[in-house]
């Protein structure tokens, strides 16, 4: 991969070149929702990833119930965590409660002291059990602007939401659109065979990622825990995956969106 020099570059043009100036495409495979029920299947698609040189970021919402820190999943995340994998705080507790979230999306729609005390919490949560992060993806990809503004109050140096990845510590962000089974591109076929229906999804991924990949994009691609319960959906990653690979695409975590700084 050419080394990218940093010169004479504005201060958004700092963070997108050392993405896309050198004509690389990049790859980002994150992991949601997973429990110690689901730990199996996620495990087994992390090694098949691990198999094809790919990292994972490990998108984890620790939550607000007790007794959960010698769980399973705590302990794989540390040891993915030294395999390479990314740690994301993914949210704390999307549950009703003073901030009255409810049904809408934990960080979409709060101010920034309620997002504040919901990001202090979840930091010493993880702090507890040795998983810290500075990273953060809010649930369902979107964060209000008082979230944003708690997150670089809180020393945050990178977050991503459904269009792009942003810097908290310097200017700048990176247009890249998640893909996955939640929400694709394309117009959905009129079908009542659900079967149907689930091949158009896996068909719309895999060629989505490899277009992005031979433009020399940023290939983002998020599979849920619910999405491992289907072979389908696990063969499609596994292809898009190998698609961006074979593309030339350079597979990285979030990690190192808040890693590279300004030379």
């Amino acid at each position: 991969m050419a080394t990218v020099v940093l010169t004479t570059f504005s201060t958004h043009d700092l963070f997108t070149s050392v993405w896309l100036h050198d004509g690389v495409a990049r790859l980002i495979v994150s992991l949601s929702g997973l429990t110690d029920d689901s730990l199996p299947r996620g495990a087994a698609f992390a090694e098949a990833l691990d198999a094809r040189g790919v990292a994972v970021s490990q998108l984890y919402r620790p939550g607000a119930w007790e007794g959960w820190s010698d769980a399973p999943l705590v302990g794989w995340l540390h040891a993915r965590r030294e395999r390479g994998d990314a740690i994301v705080l993914h949210g704390f507790d999307h549950s009703a409660g003073p901030a009255r979230v409810g049904r809408r999306a934990e960080f979409a729609a709060l101010p920034r002291h309620e997002a504040g005390l919901r990001l202090r919490a979840a930091r010493r949560t993880l702090g507890a059990v040795d998983l810290r992060t500075d990273l953060f993806v809010p649930p369902r990809w979107i964060a209000s602007a008082g979230t944003v503004e708690a997150l670089r109050e809180q020393g945050f140096t990178m977050y991503a939401d459904e269009a792009g990845v942003h810097r908290l510590d310097t200017p700048g962000a990176v247009r890249a659109r998640v893909l996955g089974f939640r929400a694709s591109g394309g117009r959905r076929p009129v079908a009542e065979d659900a079967r149907a229906a689930e091949a158009w999804r896996c068909r719309v991924l895999v060629a989505e990622v490899a277009r992005v990949a031979r433009r020399g994009g940023v290939a983002r691609i998020n599979v849920r825990a619910k999405d491992l319960r289907k072979p389908a959906r696990v063969e499609a990653a596994l292809a898009a995956v190998d698609a961006a690979l074979a593309a030339g695409a350079v597979p990285v975590t979030y990690r190192l969106a808040a890693a590279r700084r300004a030379a």
